[in-house]
Order: C-alpha cells, then structure tokens, then sequence
C-alpha cells in the first residue's frame, strides 16, 4: 500500500481480479435502481424532513401538530410532507376535514433505525 497525493491509500502496483470483478458487477443493480436509490438518499439529505420523520416515528400527526411541535409554519411542513409523500416515506389518511400523516411502512422504520444507530455508533 502506498498513499496517492491526497493521502489515500492505493495498491503499489497494477492490478485487478477479475473474478471478483465479475462476481461483484451481477450484484449492482441498474442505474435507474441506483438514481432512484440516490434520490431517496437525497430526501434524508434535509434536516427538517428529518425532523418530521422523527415526529411521525412516534405518532400520526396532522400538520397543525406537527407545525407547532417543530414551530414551523404550516406551509412549510406541508411542502416537506409533499417531498416525504412523493418519496412514498410518509402516507396521509382523512378523517373529516383533518388529514393525518404517518409514515409509509416498516421499511422507513427500519432506514429510520438504522441511521440512527450507525450516527450513535
């Protein structure tokens, strides 16, 4: 090993393993799986989506809930739950005139969970 200029490190000399190659270029999925992937990456990109995942991870709330438990505008949660519903992280259910959110499925949970943890790490 040796390190380049901007001190990474590298193999000393030229070469590739071409069954390891091979083997690991059948797992990555399709460049449209992994954009889809980076935009969904994106989204958690923003901390006041963050913010609200975090909200929804302990209850269904309306936006009025959320406005005021994160002292936000209800305009601005209700384009960041626009952001959330379009990356399908967050649902929405009506009950009269009130639209409650939560979030979409177990797999926000778990992503939820996970980065959690890695960051606690």
């Amino acid at each position: 090993m040796e390190r380049d200029n901007n001190g990474v490190e590298r193999c000393s000399e030229e070469c590739t393993h071409k069954e390891i190659i091979d083997k690991v270029k059948k797992c990555i999925p399709d460049e449209e799986t992994l954009y889809d992937l980076a935009e969904l990456f994106k989204v958690f990109g923003d901390s006041t989506r963050v913010r609200i995942l975090c909200a929804l991870f302990e209850s269904e709330m309306c936006v009025c809930d959320i406005a005021e438990l994160l002292n936000m505008t209800q305009s601005a949660v209700s384009h960041q739950l626009r952001v959330l519903k379009n990356a399908s992280l967050v649902k929405a259910r009506r009950d009269g005139k009130t639209i409650y959110y939560s979030l979409s499925d177990e797999h926000v949970i778990h992503i939820f969970n996970d980065g959690l943890n890695h960051i606690r790490e």
